[in-house]
């Protein structure tokens, strides 16, 4: 299929704006965003030729990761450092993480951005992403009452003190600290919070719509230490209970935990067993964190400090207090950006939705107030209009306060090119994006286990045994590669009861093969073992396994008959 489009900007080729060819990634680009040139020799290219800026940027990248390992080489062979630096399975991970982050990037400064910016996204959720949002290393959120242990915890990880700490019975920390590696060359010490919104490097920059209350309680720790090179940490002040704590504060607690929420990779709720409670503060934390509790894993600390009999108690009461406070079980789970971008796209219709229904001269204010009252009804029009989920729209509570804030005929009409952008990133991009990383890391974790899976196995699994058939059989599809599937399967949208994809939705992920289209059908023929026209997740990562298959043996390599290893768990 011929691109008509800028991989990287969206813009449209036409004769004053030609398409170029990135050497290294195939797909078309404009002048803009190819401009760099580099030798790319895996692919025949010895000579310096055209490249994308996501490529040229990788390029880049692995000649500086190669060049930093061979300055390790001389280091001890047990040394931690050389391990990180110059281990080549850690080393093409690192890599494929960057490349994927730019490209991440790439994706939602061209397609998700601008239709954030044409109807104020940013006014009724969160704030724009920049660099520093996709550039951070990940971060763990520790949530928890005062003197549960969240301090204690990092200082544990760090194997050491660090700057900004404060460790005691009473309350101690009472600010926001996140702690992170220093810069090269630099003094461990702290920052202040209103120098760390101001740094473009940092991804702390959109805090500043907290106001100066907030920044004054928030500090950035940097130090020199290993696992920092990872993984940042995110401390926060003990949550204690009372009214007068939250009055003197000056800022929302609430809101800036689900700010950090939302950016944070892992975020784990410290409980003390001693002292089991659950305040109406935390209650609310709670509340604001349950949309991302696909990310919360609960500590109960200190249970070492407690008897077995006490412990079941202890549990047994976390647990029924939680039941209370986390109503909802299921929340859908993809990746961050998809979330957004499928909000932009929701809001942006229901905003021009709602745009249509005001009348030409007179009476805006009033046919507003009319709109934002009966919210709930709109939605359901958008949601048949356009065969939406609903789990995908705002909260009506969100949305109407930030409709209060504009006059809905001043937004623009429907920009059909900015939605078929954003649903282009949704439908092509970042699901091609997740299948490569997917199929990257199934391939790395293969080659490191393949010794030991073998061994461990005692030959193939799908063999005779005995002289008669293995009744434990094992899936074709390896749990690492069902995982990885279920991401591209969710960043699809899938909908229903249970989850499931049309053929319109996976038509353009299974083209993206290379297959020819009688390939694809059969491929679809024998992945759809319930013969009802979609794809549940099972099925997915089935029809992507086969997908890989025909293009590693060839088109013979699709059988006929679909084997009983391969048929779904579920299924059989």
């Amino acid at each position: 299929m011929q691109q008509t489009h800028c991989a990287g900007c969206s813009a449209q080729f036409t004769f004053t704006k030609a398409k170029h060819v990135c050497r290294a990634c195939n797909d078309s680009f404009c002048h803009s965003c190819s401009s760099g040139k580099r030798a790319v020799p895996e692919k025949g290219h010895h000579e310096a030729v055209r490249v994308c800026d996501i490529c040229l940027h990788a390029v880049d990248r692995r000649a500086k990761l190669l060049g930093f390992s061979s300055t390790h080489s001389s280091l001890p062979p047990n040394a931690s450092a050389k391990s990180y630096f110059s281990d080549p399975g850690t080393m093409k991970q690192r890599e494929a993480h960057a490349n994927a982050m730019d490209r991440l990037k790439r994706i939602y400064k061209a397609k998700i951005r601008p239709i954030e910016q044409a109807y104020k996204f940013s006014e009724f959720y969160a704030t724009e992403l920049a660099d520093g949002d996709f550039d951070a290393r990940p971060f763990v959120l520790l949530v928890g009452g005062y003197s549960v242990g969240k301090t204690s915890f990092i200082r544990y990880m760090l194997e050491r003190d660090f700057p900004g700490a404060r460790i005691g019975p009473e309350p101690t920390t009472d600010r926001f600290l996140a702690v992170m590696a220093g810069r090269p060359g630099q003094a461990e010490g702290v920052m202040p919070g209103n120098a760390a919104a101001v740094d473009v490097e940092r991804p702390f920059s959109s805090l500043s719509r907290f106001g100066v209350s907030f920044l004054s309680r928030f500090e950035v720790s940097e130090l020199a230490s290993p696992i920092l090179d990872n993984i940042s940490f995110i401390d926060t002040p003990g949550i204690l209970s009372g009214e007068k704590q939250r009055v003197e504060r000056g800022y929302s607690f609430e809101h800036v935990v689900e700010w950090f929420a939302e950016r944070a990779d892992r975020i784990l709720l410290l409980f003390d067993g001693n002292k089991l409670d659950i305040s109406d503060e935390l209650k609310r934390v709670i509340e604001c964190l349950k949309t991302h509790d696909d990310k919360i894993r609960i500590v109960l600390n200190k249970a070492d400090m407690v008897g077995p009999q006490q412990l079941m108690r202890v549990y047994g009461a976390l647990m029924w207090s939680l039941g209370k406070v986390i109503r909802s079980p299921e929340v859908l789970r993809i990746n961050e950006l998809v979330k957004r971008a499928r909000l932009a796209r929701v809001h942006a219709l229901l905003v021009t939705h709602l745009r249509a229904s005001m009348p030409y001269l007179w009476g805006h204010k009033k046919k507003q107030e009319r709109l934002a009252l009966r919210l709930k009804d709109e939605y359901v029009k958008v949601q048949k209009a356009h065969g939406l989920a609903i789990g995908d729209f705002p909260s009506v509570d969100k949305f109407r306060a930030g409709l209060e804030a504009f006059d809905l005929s001043e937004f623009p009409n429907l920009s059909k090119r900015l939605l078929d952008v954003a649903e282009g990133a949704l439908a092509r991009d970042i699901p091609k994006l997740m299948l490569e990383i997917g199929m990257s890391a199934e391939e790395s974790g293969r080659a490191k286990h393949a010794a030991g899976d073998e061994e461990r196995d005692g030959g193939n699994p799908f063999g005779e045994v005995g002289g008669r058939k293995d009744d434990g059989m094992k899936w074709a599809v390896s749990d690492a590669a069902k995982a990885k599937w279920d991401a591209v399967f969710q960043g699809l949208g899938p909908s229903g009861e249970p989850p499931a994809l049309t053929g319109a939705q996976v038509r353009g992920l299974m083209l993206d093969s290379g297959l020819p289209a009688p390939a694809l059908k059969r491929i679809w023929d024998l992945a759809d073992v319930d013969e009802d026209g979609l794809l549940d997740g099972e099925e997915f990562a089935l029809a992507m396994t086969l997908i890989k298959k025909a293009r590693g043996e060839g088109i013979s390599g699709i059988p006929e008959v679909l084997p009983t290893e391969y048929v779904p768990p579920s299924k059989r």
